[in-house]
């Protein structure tokens, strides 16, 4: 089996659809002002007015996403399923698009969208016979909501919860998080950190850009009681590329060796000891990165549908020929490709 283990899907009105009664006057609008709204940026683009504020509502490009709308949007599964099928790709796990960026400050109206949207992922999806699997969105600021939205998710074929790395204004190792902790590893869905922003515009700009909002929680997850409480629980980093890997692990060491001041359950070995996983881009030194105890923890996507500098509809491909050409070994690519996401998501 060959996983991809970070695709995208891009939101449409469809998935507005699930909004009913009171929940009506929270739906998004389209704003298009025909014109570029991003600096430096000469193409069109289209804005999602959701409550109040603006949010970028990606305008693609066939050619340089690989991609055509039908694809994107989920308007045709069966030709999504051909792509795959042409990629060498058996299962692609969904993220969305523009929920990686915080939507609002008022807890009714994430409520509403984060529903409308696992409603109609999951609905979307399920004619692909579990060849397209799905990370849930939670209601963060309503914990209980969330634990409800997590049963119903893991019900409906999702195989994970997104999560950022600083949301509701907290770090990932803040214990308001811990009955979603708990609740997740009950039902053996993993935490997905992917790269974004958790803070509502009302905020203004996130004190961290995405990736490094990502990346953030690995050191602050590693210093806490969080692997050792809830040590069934796995926790992955999506879309941040692996070469932070030895930094934060030489920098965790000497932490552990300085901060005498803050002691905590320094792991040697950690990816060995704790149930931490990372996506690799296939731009990533993996020899190096291998050398950290990652061989058993990393997986790798293809971004399927974005176009930034994560994406590579090839990444699967990559990993193999770099087996094929002995930089890793043919059981580590098999590992990254199938393995590793296999379990990390439960599949």
């Amino acid at each position: 089996m060959r996983v991809d283990a970070d695709a995208h899907v891009d939101e449409t009105e469809a998935t507005w659809e699930y909004l009913d009664g009171a929940d009506e006057q929270f739906r998004p609008i389209t704003l298009d002002p025909g014109t570029a709204t991003v600096p430096n940026d000469r193409r069109p683009h289209r804005l999602w007015l959701i409550d109040g504020y603006p949010r970028l509502r990606r305008w693609r490009d066939d050619e340089r996403t690989g991609t055509v709308k039908a694809t994107r949007e989920l308007l045709d599964v069966d030709a999504r399923l051909r792509h795959m099928d042409e990629l060498r790709i058996d299962v692609q796990v969904l993220y969305p698009t523009v929920f990686l960026q915080g939507m609002t400050g008022r807890a009714e109206v994430e409520l509403a969208l984060t529903k409308s949207y696992n409603r109609w992922i999951a609905a979307a999806t399920e004619k692909s016979k579990g060849r397209l699997r799905w990370v849930a969105l939670m209601p963060m600021m309503s914990m209980d909501d969330s634990l409800e939205e997590l049963r119903w998710a893991k019900d409906h074929g999702a195989c994970g919860v997104l999560k950022k790395g600083v949301e509701c204004g907290r770090s990932a190792s803040d214990p308001y998080f811990f009955p979603l902790y708990e609740e997740a590893s009950r039902l053996d869905m993993p935490i997905c950190i992917h790269t974004g922003t958790g803070n509502p515009p009302a905020m203004g700009p996130s004190e961290l850009s995405g990736k490094l909002n990502a990346i953030s929680a690995f050191t602050d997850l590693a210093m806490s009681s969080v692997p050792d409480d809830f040590p069934d629980l796995r926790i992955g980093w999506i879309e941040t590329g692996a070469s932070w890997v030895p930094f934060l692990s030489a920098d965790l060491a000497a932490k552990h060796l300085k901060l005498t001041f803050r002691p905590f359950d320094f792991k040697e070995d950690l990816f060995r000891d704790s149930q931490f996983y990372v996506a690799c881009d296939s731009t990533d030194d993996l020899p190096y990165i291998l050398q950290f105890g990652t061989e058993d923890r990393l997986m790798v996507g293809t971004d399927y549908t974005h176009a930034d500098q994560s994406a590579e509809l090839d990444a699967l491909d990559i990993i193999e020929r770099k087996a094929a050409n002995e930089e890793i070994p043919s059981e580590v690519a098999r590992k990254i490709l199938d393995d590793n996401p296999r379990r990390f998501y439960g599949l």
